[in-house]
């Protein structure tokens, strides 16, 4: 099982698609059948052994530190990592605090999710003057202290982003080359956001047509490099199909492999499912990890979808809120169809690169539910 801690709900960021829009949104209720506890603690308040007796049920037992930003709480995190025995630690992280945290820590990361938007201008734009400077500076220096596990640039993309090439950038420049990149539309998180936002028309003149450039890329350097890069949208469609899976659960894992302990203990389906009473699924001093009830799916018009079995239903939190109306969500739905036909137009190509022996199927393996949600 996968367990996202949340050791803090504050941050040193004010970015655009998070604060900003939160300033917009202040008021706005989520509806009489969703009670939110706007009273959680701040940071951490269990006891850290109560955690250690909870993940050790779990032989198979994951821990992402996630915030707000976790390295706010720097030393709850090493009182963790001191005291507690996951399989993997893992962290997701706007990189900024990543130079405060001692090599013995960072070294023991099995993946660390770092916070970039593409390049520095963009990335700026996004989430402040100084940040893409200090967020690469911080990651040379721990691959320089001996930082060998994955590292995967986590963009959020809205309006301002051309996809294609900010992928392009973070996979080839002179600054801090990835090798792993996931993205995450900035959608139907916010209710007011969609009336004063361009979505479709940018979804339609640049997302998706970039989507569909970097999938035929995609293949293109399995053809000439043979190498299956982690593009973490397009692996993860591929592996599925490569698999013939039929019946996909939420990628993300939300809400029934992966699950957050809020600052209080208790636990839910997902992150950005904070303080919503209605989904607290039992307490980390009592609770089983291997018995928690699973948070599925169940509303239109996902679970008539041609491509669940694929998708997954994208996001609980939105599934389940319903913060656009369906009329806008329905514009998610046409990117994730788009990603998913762009993938499925390539797929005799990768087939066929496996046979000649170019590529192998393992290439396309990966670590599930950590932290990428696969659908954007």
């Amino acid at each position: 099982m996968f367990f996202h801690v949340i050791l803090t709900s504050e941050c040193n960021l004010q970015c655009k698609y998070c604060f900003g829009e939160s300033l917009e949104d202040f008021d706005e209720a989520f509806g009489d059948d969703i009670e939110v506890d706007y009273n959680l603690p701040k940071n951490v308040s269990y006891e850290i052994p109560q955690l250690e007796k909870f993940c050790r049920q779990d032989p198979d037992c994951v821990l992402t530190f996630y915030g707000g930003e976790p390295l706010l709480q720097a030393e709850k995190l090493r009182q963790i990592m001191d005291e507690v025995v996951p399989k993997h630690f893992m962290i997701q992280t706007n990189g900024l605090l990543l130079d405060k945290l001692e090599p013995k820590y960072t070294n023991r990361f099995h993946t660390i999710l770092v916070s970039i938007d593409g390049e520095e201008a963009l990335t700026d734009y996004y989430r402040g003057k100084g940040t893409f400077r200090k967020v690469i500076d911080n990651l040379k220096l721990i691959r320089q202290n001996g930082f060998e596990g994955e590292l995967i640039a986590r963009m959020t993309v809205m309006e301002q982003t051309d996809i294609q090439k900010q992928v392009h950038w973070l996979l080839d420049n002179r600054e801090f080359s990835f090798s792993s990149i996931h993205w995450q539309l900035n959608a139907g998180f916010w209710g007011n956001d969609y009336q004063r936002r361009n979505f479709e028309e940018w979804t339609q003149t640049s997302y998706v047509p970039g989507v569909r450039a970097l999938a035929r890329f995609w293949v293109d350097e399995m053809q000439l490099k043979g190498t299956v890069l982690k593009l973490y949208p397009l692996l993860g469609i591929a592996e599925s199909f490569l698999n013939d899976e039929k019946d996909c659960l939420m990628r993300c894992g939300g809400g029934w492999i992966n699950y957050a302990i809020q600052t209080d203990g208790n636990i839910i389906p997902c992150p950005t499912m904070w303080g919503m009473k209605k989904y607290y699924l039992g307490h980390v001093a009592t609770a089983n990890p291997l018995a928690l009830k699973k948070i599925f799916v169940s509303e239109k018009p996902c679970v008539k979808c041609q491509i669940l079995s694929i998708c997954g239903g994208r996001c609980l939190y939105t599934n389940i809120t319903r913060r656009w109306s369906d009329e806008a969500y329905s514009k998610v739905c046409y990117t994730v169809a788009q990603l998913v036909e762009s993938v499925k137009a390539e797929m005799p190509r990768i087939e066929e690169l496996i046979r000649n022996g170019k590529i192998k199927l393992g290439d396309f393996d990966y670590l599930k539910y950590n932290g990428c949600e696969i659908i954007p």
